[in-house]
């Protein structure tokens, strides 16, 4: 919600108002507006019109005011004033968007354009435009790899989220693409599960009713800025407010390291905002889970379904945090809980299936 105070001077003082702009409908913003506005009638002309008695009689019982009476002068200046609001609430709320999500609406106009909107089933695309739309998907993906080309990207199922111009969450919309796989369809899998053949798919794995409501929040560069960390005398605490990092039982805490060995940390809500909302699907050096108490680090280790971090990158993180004089002697670096024990195994298995050739080694 937008919420501007002010004063409209017209013709230094004829017309006066304070009025708040919330996102009312039109209606109770006209209704407001009204009871708010003080006209002052001192300088206008009251200059009668050349009518009979019984024509000034006839107008005043229809309840028309004629152009030079008090009262459309008033409604004249009303509407020109409420025009004047209408168009400086859409500029102020112009420059909130600009200060705060100018990025979100050009990155999805980007990704509707890439994954649906150029769409068109009659029409024949050459081969370098499938080309260019193919690049910039991948771009998205591999944001940050310049810095570091050994960074991690999301992994492959995760990859959907990413392009995905709303960031349906990665797990749910792999049901859906295995679908449009096994469809056959020549349609582009955003556009078959939007607005093609396919929007009428309900899985039971994940009903659309979960599938859309599970979106991932990705970060801007401003709402980023509340997650970092920085360490001092070895301890965690927020850049922006100096208070110290303190994870809590009832939540998972999470991180990412990115290229430029900036420090992220929030909570996890499955779902909602997990480790690719840090860097709006960029790749990162390191990502994981910990536990801090009052700045002091007590448990960290890599567990993301979104990167699968490995043990190099990992250990590059510890030494890190040794770097910045944090003191890892008593730091568990295992996974404490067991959903998250699991998940680590069935992530080594997942990569043993993937690289058999390993297996021997």
């Amino acid at each position: 919600m937008v919420v501007v105070k002010g004063s409209v001077s017209i013709n230094r003082g004829e017309l006066e108002r304070t009025m708040p702009i919330t996102g009312s409908p039109l209606k109770k913003e006209t209704d407001a507006f009204t009871k708010s506005v003080s006209i002052n009638n001192k300088e206008m002309d009251n200059q009668p019109l050349n009518l009979d008695n019984h024509s000034v009689e006839t107008i005043q019982k229809l309840g028309i005011f004629y152009p030079t009476s008090p009262e459309h002068k008033a409604a004249v200046r009303l509407q020109k004033v409420y025009k004047s609001y209408r168009t400086r609430r859409i500029l102020a709320d112009c420059a909130v968007l600009v200060d705060q999500s100018w990025w979100e609406l050009l990155d999805f106009a980007e990704l509707k354009w890439i994954s649906i909107s150029f769409f068109d089933i009659k029409k024949h695309q050459a081969a370098i435009s499938r080309w260019s739309r193919g690049k910039k998907k991948a771009g998205r993906v591999g944001k940050g790899l310049s810095s570091d080309d050994s960074a991690q990207k999301l992994t492959d199922k995760h990859w959907l989220e990413a392009i995905d111009p709303r960031h349906r969450y990665g797990h749910n919309l792999q049901f859906y693409y295995e679908r449009w796989l096994d469809a056959k369809c020549r349609q582009p899998f955003f556009y078959w599960l939007d607005v093609g053949e396919g929007k009428e798919v309900n899985l039971e794995a994940c009903p659309r009713s979960k599938f859309q409501k599970q979106c991932i929040k990705y970060l801007g560069p401003t709402e980023r800025k509340a997650y970092e960390v920085v360490i001092e005398q070895g301890k965690l605490l927020y850049k922006m407010t100096g208070e110290l990092v303190h994870t809590t039982e009832d939540a998972k805490s999470i991180f990412v390291l990115d290229t430029s060995k900036t420090l992220y940390v929030g909570k996890k809500k499955k779902g909602t905002f997990q480790h690719s909302s840090f860097l709006a699907g960029g790749v990162t050096t390191a990502a994981g889970r910990l536990i801090v108490e009052t700045g002091i680090l007590k448990a960290v280790w890599p567990h993301s379904g979104h990167y699968w971090p490995t043990e190099e990158k990992f250990q590059d993180f510890l030494s890190f945090l040794r770097e910045n004089n944090v003191d890892l002697t008593d730091v568990e670096t295992s996974a404490l809980d067991e959903e998250d024990r699991m998940l680590c195994k069935r992530r080594s298995i997942d990569c043993l299936r993937s690289n058999p050739l390993d297996q021997n080694h």
